[in-house]
């Protein structure tokens, strides 16, 4: 008769070793599954590490952050600069100002001769105008270079009638320069309004005239020399007639300047 055999994990029981009873699990803390082991870590030596999810997520807001500070910091070395600039701007025009006390040069038209006015014709004018405009530099410290590329011209309303330019001359501190143009026009075509508007104009002894003037110079102070700076003269002028002889009745003339 065979003889049973038990398996070798599984140890037969006896009366004298009776099996282990089960543990009865608490309700609080349920008993671990078989296989499983519990290790029991101080709670202050706990670090929470991220799922893969919101490493990643964590990982791209450091990096733009990071781009954030980076710019941050490029705008502010920016602005720095540009308020020491401003600053240093500020403090030579200031020395420029006090050593040299710089002053506005006048302008002025002092007389006009006119040639090549024919009201009573209809066929094209050709009009002459001699124009004498003195320039006064009243800086002590301060000269003018003026350059070549001048223009001068003469218009009534909307119409230009003749052109010219100025010649090119150094002019020193505190002179008065009197310069003489010769501004030439040819096949002038106006309407017959404006003709009989010139004839009712020169029979009153007022006729209107507007003279431009754009001239590029350089400003020496010491002995150093600026860019080239463009001045701009506008005179209104009126004359009593329009020949060799005539006469300025009135005159107003504006100064500007276009720094670049």
């Amino acid at each position: 008769m065979a003889e049973r055999v038990h398996p070798a994990d599984s140890p037969p029981t006896s009366a004298e070793h009776p099996a282990p009873k089960a543990a009865t699990s608490s309700p609080e803390k349920p008993a671990p599954q078989p296989g499983t082991y519990v290790i029991q870590i101080p709670k202050d030596q706990i670090y929470r590490v991220p799922p893969p999810e919101n490493a990643r997520r964590y990982e791209h807001l450091s990096k733009r952050k990071d781009r954030r500070s980076s710019c941050r910091g490029c705008c502010c070395c920016l602005l720095i600069t540009i308020i020491v600039l401003l600053l240093a701007a500020t403090i030579a025009a200031a020395v420029v100002y006090f050593v040299f006390k710089p002053e506005s040069p006048n302008y002025s038209v002092e007389n006009v001769a006119i040639k090549g006015f024919n009201l009573t014709s209809s066929s094209p004018l050709s009009p002459e105008f001699d124009v004498t405009v003195r320039a006064h530099n009243p800086n002590d410290k301060i000269g003018i270079y003026y350059e070549k590329g001048s223009s001068v011209g003469v218009y009534y309303e909307d119409n230009k009638l003749c052109n010219g330019a100025l010649p090119s001359f150094y002019q020193p501190t505190n002179n008065v320069t009197v310069l003489e143009t010769a501004l030439k026009g040819s096949a002038i075509e106006l309407t017959n309004g404006a003709l009989r508007a010139l004839s009712d104009q020169q029979n009153k002894g007022a006729v209107p005239f507007t003279l431009k003037l754009r001239a590029p110079v350089k400003i020496k102070m010491g002995s150093v020399k600026t860019w080239k700076i463009t001045v701009k003269v506008t005179c209104k002028i009126t004359v009593d007639r329009l020949t060799a002889a005539s006469r300025i009745v009135s005159k107003d003339c504006d100064y500007g300047v276009d720094l670049w």
